[in-house]
């Protein structure tokens, strides 16, 4: 039974994910608006031939792009999803049932089951998100590498979205460069310095976190190779960030 609820999907490129997750949405969602930044490929057709409205826009940032979407709404409630994620068949069925004209809250986080491919990362579990609220209350920060759903009254519900983040090991490499300059990019301009032993304190710190506080040293070997990952990331991420604190002195 779908439910007053838009959900909201940006796009780019999306021709891989998008049909599955316009499906999966629809299952509890009356509305589906796409805000696409420009794709070559064939995700406003499909999605427009399964009934979602496709607004063209060039990248504002994530949050900035999220936020582009709520003035599309028609629904007060509003569920922000990725292309890459989709709700669990368990969490469709709770939020059918859900009473949201007499919801206490204004809005509600979920658990995120990350992949690789077709293996689940335990150390990035439970990465919650929020993601369903209501618009008239909240809001998404459109500032930094990822937005957020600004919200003080929201509640955590015990039920997971899955979250196809990357194809593979490799996928994962090529990104990291990336997101860790970006990142850097972000605390370096928000006034944050980095001393000279944070790539290495951070950087052992991500990995001891992600095998032994988030269990990752039980889920197998693909766990290491991503605990090694993120302490990369985490290394490289304050190495940048003082090679700009030395470029600026210059």
């Amino acid at each position: 039974m779908q439910k007053n609820i838009t959900a909201t999907i940006i796009t780019l490129n999306e021709k891989k994910h998008i049909r599955d997750v316009i499906l999966n949405v629809q299952k509890i969602c009356n509305e589906v608006i796409i805000v696409d930044s420009l794709s070559s490929d064939e995700t406003c057709q499909i999605s427009e031939e399964l009934g979602a409205k496709v607004i063209v826009q060039k990248y504002l940032g994530d949050g900035g792009q999220k936020a582009f979407c709520e003035q599309f709404a028609t629904n007060e409630w509003i569920l922000s999803i990725d292309a890459d994620e989709r709700l669990e068949d368990a969490a469709i069925e709770y939020l059918r049932d859900f009473d949201f004209e007499n919801a206490e809250y204004d809005a509600y986080s979920f658990r995120r089951k990350s992949f690789i491919g077709k293996k689940f990362i335990r150390q990035w579990y439970p990465d919650r998100v929020v993601r369903l609220y209501r618009k008239s209350a909240c809001c998404y920060n459109t500032k930094g590498e990822h937005g957020a759903v600004i919200c003080d009254n929201f509640k955590d519900l015990d039920i997971d979205m899955l979250h196809y983040s990357f194809d593979d090991f490799g996928v994962l490499v090529s990104k990291a460069d990336r997101f860790a300059v970006n990142l850097a990019k972000v605390r370096f301009a928000e006034g944050k310095r980095a001393a000279w032993h944070d790539p290495f304190t951070h950087g052992i710190g991500a990995f001891f976190k992600g095998l032994i506080l988030k269990g990752g040293i039980f889920g197998g070997l693909h766990e290491w190779h991503v605990a090694f990952a993120s302490a990369y990331n985490s290394y490289m991420k304050y190495v940048v960030m003082l090679e700009m604190a030395e470029n600026e002195k210059k």
